[in-house]
């Protein structure tokens, strides 16, 4: 049994890594949010002890360092802009890190980090929860087993609504979050380099507080995508249903099936990193150049210019 400590309670994936640790078998003794909204804590793991100052939540950590209750991993799930200097905590502590996405901001912020896992001798590993997802370990199959010249045709769109807070928070804040298409769009990124290949051409149609578009050009795919956290973009049929959320991947005009099996990814991701197939910091370079340039670059266009969907 492992000892977990999470920094980055009470946000809105804290429960996955929660359940995560509970369903490997694993233990939580530690967790820190300046947010003390973290009931969901009781669920799981009660006797964990909790702190809203990183102060005394630094002293617990250095104390139970000379236990048996020694920290042997932390899952950072604190605001974007904090995943590097909450690694660099926890490596130091002699400890390895399990980080949600995005891992950092920019492409250079890994190469500091990797200098700190080398200096440690501990690891840092990423969840790339899509990886895990079964219609998409079918899709890279496919795509492996394809011929090698054959270029594929992508449509993405990904539109999850959230409401006026969304832009008070962090979230809304493009120098905390990345803005949407780093905050929402990142693992997509990540899914689509994994399988189709290195960025060859990227071009922004659009990139605003609520909503992102463009196109990619990839060693194997030509790709078409729309990211969006605007109710409004959600098609009409999705909200008479009373769904907030819509996934769409069309690979050569055929969609792919990608409306469920999300429930237990990061338990899946959890098992492949205690088992020693964690996904390294190198790994997830590709997503984070892509959103940094996203984030960088002049759109060019309006999104009803080019996509099916408008």
């Amino acid at each position: 049994m492992k000892n977990f400590a999470l920094i980055g309670a009470a946000g809105f994936v804290a429960p996955r890594h929660m359940k995560a640790i509970k369903e490997t078998d694993n233990n939580l003794v530690s967790a820190l949010d300046p947010n003390d909204s973290v009931g969901i804590i009781d669920s799981y793991f009660p006797q964990a002890s909790f702190f809203t100052s990183f102060e005394r939540f630094d002293r617990h950590i250095d104390k139970l360092r000379h236990t048996d209750k020694k920290v042997d991993y932390f899952s950072v799930c604190s605001p974007n802009y904090l995943h590097d200097a909450h690694c660099r905590f926890a490596l130091r502590n002699d400890a390895d890190v399990i980080c949600e996405k995005p891992l950092v901001l920019n492409p250079w912020n890994i190469d500091a980090l990797e200098k700190v896992e080398k200096e440690t001798n501990r690891k840092i590993f990423n969840i790339l929860q899509l990886r895990q997802h079964e219609s998409i370990m079918q899709l890279k199959e496919k795509v492996d087993q394809s011929p090698a010249d054959h270029i594929f045709d992508i449509d993405l769109s990904y539109f999850t609504s959230r409401g006026a807070w969304y832009h008070v928070s962090w979230k809304g804040d493009n120098e905390k979050s990345g803005g949407v298409a780093t905050n929402i769009g990142v693992h997509f990124f990540d899914m689509l380099t994994w399988i189709f290949g290195d960025v060859q051409k990227n071009v922004v149609h659009i990139h605003d507080k609520d909503k992102a578009a463009g196109y990619l050009e990839l060693k194997r795919a030509r790709v078409r995508w729309y990211l969006s956290v605007d109710i409004e973009v959600l098609p009409v049929l999705v909200r008479a249903k009373g769904m907030s959320t819509y996934r769409s991947i069309t690979i050569d005009g055929e969609e792919i099936e990608f409306s469920s099996g999300f429930t237990d990814l990061h338990t899946k991701c959890y098992q492949a990193i205690l088992e020693g197939n964690g996904h390294a910091c190198s790994e997830v370079r590709p997503a984070i150049q892509i959103v940094h340039d996203i984030r960088n670059a002049e759109a060019i266009g309006k999104l009803g210019d080019y996509h099916p969907l408008l």
